[in-house]
C-alpha cells in the first residue's frame, strides 16, 4: 500500500484545521474564527483503499509573547520533520507580510511540499498572481493548489496529488482509526472550542481546558473538567452574570461531546485561577503544550 506521514502547517487562522477535517470528512480538529485556536499537533488519519495517509495538524506559526506561543511554534515546525511531505496552508486573501517572512526564514523542508491558497472567494485574480509568484520564487519545486476549505472546493485534487507522491509503505494504523488522541484530550478541546466561540474578549487565549475525572455509568457518562484562567477577572467572564456563560459554555460542549460518545453525559465545568499559567513550565507541561523532541 501507499503510507506516509504529511505535515499541515501555516501561520494562525489560515485554515488549516478545516483542511484535515474536510479530508476526513469528519470534525476532527476544533476551528474557531481565533487565532491560535489549534494548540497541539494532532494526527488525522486518512484511510482508502491501498492508501493510508496520517496527517498532523500543527498549531498556527506566529510571533510568540509567552512560553505557550514559543512551545506550539516547536511543535509546528517539528512536524515538518521526517515526513512524507508537507502542505504550507496560505491565506489567499492576505497579501504577503511580515509573518509570512517570519515563516519561511525558519521553515526548512526537504520533501515535496504543496502550498495550498486558501479562501480564493475573498480575493481577486490579480492578487491571486501576485501572491502566487511571490511564494513561486520562495518554492520553485512546490506544486499549488487553490480552495475554498470550507467548500471543500479542490480537497479531493489536493489528496490525489498527495497521493501520487506517496512511497510504498506499511499500514501505521487499524483502518477504523482516526486519531492517536484520546477520548480526554478531545473533549477538552470541544470545551475550549465552545469557550472561544461563546466569549467575544481576549480571555479565550487565556484559558485551557483539563479533564479532571471521566466516569462510565453504563448508560450515563460523567465528566468533570476545569477550565484555567490566569486573573479572577477572567473568571468572572467565563462564568457570566448568574452562571449564565459557564451555563451555556456546558450546555454546548455536553451535545458535542454526546455526538463522538453515543452516551448521554453529564458535564461539571469548574473554573480555576492559575495566574501566569501560560509561562509556567509544569503547567504547560501537564496541559501536554511542551513539545519533546
Amino acid at each position: 500500500m501507499k503510507s506516509g506521514f504529511v505535515a499541515i502547517i501555516g501561520r494562525t487562522n489560515v485554515g488549516k484545521s478545516t483542511i484535515l477535517n474536510a479530508i476526513l470528512k469528519t470534525k476532527l480538529s476544533i476551528v474557531t474564527d481565533k487565532s491560535q485556536t489549534t494548540r497541539n499537533n494532532i494526527r488525522g488519519i486518512y484511510n482508502a483503499d491501498g492508501v493510508q495517509i496520517v496527517f498532523v495538524d500543527t498549531p498556527g506559526i506566529h510571533k510568540p509573547f509567552k512560553k505557550l506561543g514559543t512551545q506550539m511554534n516547536s511543535m509546528a515546525y517539528s512536524a515538518s520533520h521526517d515526513v512524507e511531505a508537507v502542505v504550507l496552508v496560505v491565506d489567499a486573501s492576505v497579501p504577503y507580510g511580515k509573518g509570512d517572512d517570519f515563516l519561511q526564514e525558519r521553515l526548512s523542508i526537504k520533501c515535496p511540499l504543496f502550498i495550498v491558497f486558501n479562501k480564493i472567494d475573498q480575493t481577486d485574480i490579480l492578487k491571486m498572481e501576485k501572491l502566487k509568484d511571490q511564494y513561486r520564487q520562495l518554492f520553485p519545486e512546490a506544486q499549488f493548489v487553490e480552495t475554498v476549505a470550507t467548500e471543500k472546493v479542490n480537497i479531493d485534487l489536493l489528496l490525489k496529488r498527495i497521493i501520487a507522491i506517496l512511497p510504498e509503505g506499511p499500514q501505521y494504523y487499524p483502518a477504523d482509526v482516526i486519531t492517536d488522541r484520546d477520548l480526554n484530550f478531545r473533549i477538552s478541546e470541544i470545551i475550549r472550542e465552545k469557550i472561544l466561540k461563546i466569549l467575544k474578549e481576549e480571555v479565550p487565549h487565556c484559558i485551557a481546558v483539563q479533564v479532571a475525572s471521566y466516569e462510565d455509568k453504563g448508560k450515563d457518562i460523567i465528566i468533570r473538567a476545569n477550565i484555567l484562567v490566569e486573573k479572577d477577572s477572567q473568571k468572572a467572564i467565563v462564568i457570566g452574570r448568574g452562571g449564565t456563560m459557564i451555563k451555556k459554555i456546558g450546555t454546548h460542549s455536553r451535545r458535542e461531546i454526546e455526538q463522538v460518545i453515543k452516551k448521554h453525559v453529564y458535564l461539571e465545568l469548574f473554573v480555576k485561577v492559575k495566574e501566569s499559567w501560560r509561562d509556567d513550565e509544569r503547567l504547560l507541561s501537564e496541559l501536554g503544550y511542551i513539545y519533546k523532541k
